[in-house]
């Protein structure tokens, strides 16, 4: 498969995965627009492409804001055309026990990491179907399959992008357009610096940063598993090694898995 001159969009660019990923489908000759609600690290991300002699266009846009994706891509689709790939990547993180987690974080994670993907989908995902040709790329978790004790808004939230990536794929083979989730695991970028704490977790989030930055798993990665799964049109990928073994535990020994979960937070727990 060549991507060049295939047209593709991808949310939440500004930085991170998005960044690498819209950086890497420019190199390989795909014309990019890349949306983010920052437009100074849109700019930044596009100015890295450019200078690389690929294509990149901006359009500051808000993935919870339905009203605002149907104008996007509206302009998209009179501007440029219909998408050949769309990546949803946006998406935020929130931790800590349930209890003390408030239901404006969970309104907030959901209304990006969930509807956020759904907007794109539904936004763009017509015409794809209308054309007969295309590919959908939803960034799931490891946290999509592996409900870790103190995520339970973030779990959720991934859980529901995997449960819709699987569903959507059915459906949109029929009009051969892919679907694939991507399951990165511990990946080096701003979301845990960014995510909201609550409860135990407020204390422990400047130690968490600093695990995902000893730990180094770059975006970069994550931009080629999903190119991969482009190309392969695959239907999960999880991505770091850890990533991978979550998945693989989950679906030979959930029990087994269960009950480490369950005992390590008890002996947490316990005085």
């Amino acid at each position: 498969m060549s991507f060049y001159q295939q047209l593709a969009l991808v949310t939440g660019a500004g930085s991170g995965i998005g960044r690498a990923t819209a950086i890497l489908l420019a190199q390989l000759g795909a014309k990019v627009i890349i949306t983010d609600r920052n437009p100074q690290s849109l700019q930044e991300t596009q100015q890295q492409i450019q200078a690389q002699g690929g294509q990149a266009f901006c359009e500051t846009a808000d993935v919870s804001d339905w009203v605002a994706m149907q104008a996007l891509a509206e302009r998209v689709h009179t501007q440029h055309g219909v998408l050949d790939i769309l990546v949803n990547n946006a998406g935020v993180a929130t931790s800590g026990e349930f209890l003390q987690t408030p239901i404006e974080d969970w309104n907030w994670v959901f209304s990006i990491n969930v509807m956020g993907v759904v907007h794109g989908c539904k936004a763009f995902g017509a015409e794809m179907a209308k054309r007969g040709t295309g590919h959908i790329v939803n960034l799931a978790s490891a946290a999509g399959y592996y409900a870790a004790p103190n995520m339970s808004a973030y779990s959720a939230s991934k859980h529901a992008v995997m449960g819709l990536s699987e569903s959507l794929r059915i459906e949109m083979a029929e009009f051969n357009v892919g679907v694939s989730a991507i399951c990165p695991g511990v990946i080096n970028t701003n979301i845990v610096s960014a995510m909201r704490t609550n409860g135990e977790t407020v204390q422990a989030q400047a130690k968490i940063v600093d695990i995902y930055k000893k730990r180094n798993y770059g975006p970069e990665g994550v931009a080629e598993a999903i190119v991969s799964a482009i190309k392969h049109n695959r239907a999960i990928v999880p991505v770091s090694p850890e990533a991978w073994a979550l998945y693989a535990a989950k679906r030979a020994v959930p029990s087994v898995l269960d009950t480490v979960q369950r005992t390590a937070l008890f002996r947490k727990l316990k005085p």
